[in-house]
C-alpha cells in the first residue's frame, strides 16, 4: 500500500485477496506473502485483509505467522544490537525531535524517521544520520523510501528473511516471484526467480525487473499477478 494519504484501491485489494484464496485452495498460482519494512501490527492488518498466511516485516526483523499468530525475530539479532537501536532512537528524539522529526511506532529492532517536509528530511537529516552511524561504528544500514528514512541492522534484511522462509518451509527459490517499488526491494529481487515492478517504482529498481506494469501501485500489482497465472 502506498506511503501517501489516499483512499485504498479496494477493487485491486479484493482481487489480491481472491488471488491468495485461490492460491491456497487450488495451488495453481503463487501464495502472496507481504515483505515490508513496516512494523508487525501493519503486517498483521495486511494479512487479515488479503488472507496472507505469512509476512516479513520490519525489513526482515520479523517473520509473522498469521495462521499461528506467532512472530519470530531473526536469531542473528543480539541484545547489544537492540541496545544500539535504542541509543539511536534516543538520539533521534533528543536531537531531531525539536526540528519536527518523529519515529514510526511499533518497531523493535529498526528505526524509521519521518518529517512533514520530506525534501528537508532527505537533504538535511539523512547526511547527519549517516555521519553518526559512521562515527560510532554502528552496524546499521541507512536508506530511504519515498517518504521516510530507514535505519536497520545491516545483517538483517528482506533477503535474510526470505532465506529463513525458504529454509523453514523448504521452498524452491526457482519457483519464487517478487514485486517491489523502491531500492530496498532489490533484496527481494536477489532472492527470487521472477521480479516485477509497478509503474511508480524507482527507475533504478526497474532495470532489475523481469516485467514492468503499465499501472502504478495496487493496480500495477494486479497487472503483475495476472501475468503469473
Amino acid at each position: 500500500m502506498p506511503e501517501v494519504e489516499q483512499v485504498p484501491e479496494f477493487q485491486s485489494l479484493a482481487f489480491v485477496s481472491d488471488f491468495n484464496r485461490q492460491a491456497m485452495e487450488r495451488c495453481d498460482r503463487p501464495v502472496i506473502i507481504p515483505c515490508t519494512g513496516r512494523p508487525q501490527p501493519y503486517a498483521e492488518a495486511v494479512c487479515r485483509l488479503l488472507g496472507c498466511p505469512l509476512a516479513i516485516c520490519e525489513q526482515g526483523v520479523w517473520i509473522y505467522d498469521y495462521l499461528a499468530h506467532r512472530w519470530t525475530m531473526d536469531p542473528a539479532i543480539q541484545p547489544e544490537d537492540i541496545q544500539i537501536v535504542r541509543t539511536f532512537e534516543r538520539w533521534v528524539e533528543t536531537e531531531l525531535g525539536p526540528h519536527g522529526c518523529f519515529l514510526q511506532l511499533g518497531k523493535a529492532a529498526a528505526v524509521t524517521i519521518f518529517h512533514d517536509n520530506v525534501e528537508w528530511l532527505f537533504e538535511n537529516v539523512k547526511p547527519q544520520v549517516e555521519q553518526l552511524v559512521v562515527e560510532n561504528n554502528w552496524p546499521l544500514r541507512v536508506s530511504n523510501t519515498w517518504s521516510c528514512i530507514n535505519v536497520d541492522l545491516a545483517k538483517v534484511s528482506k533477503a535474510s528473511a526470505i532465506d529463513r522462509l525458504v529454509h523453514a518451509h523448504r521452498l524452491d527459490p526457482a519457483r519464487l516471484a517478487g514485486i517491489g517499488d523502491t531500492m530496498g526491494d532489490l533484496a527481494i529481487r536477489n532472492r527470487v526467480a521472477w521480479f516485477g515492478c509497478p509503474s511508480n517504482a524507482d527507475d533504478q529498481l526497474k532495470t532489475h525487473a523481469d516485467r514492468l506494469a503499465t499501472a502504478p501501485l495496487a493496480q500495477g500489482v494486479v497487472e503483475l499477478l495476472q501475468a503469473l497465472i
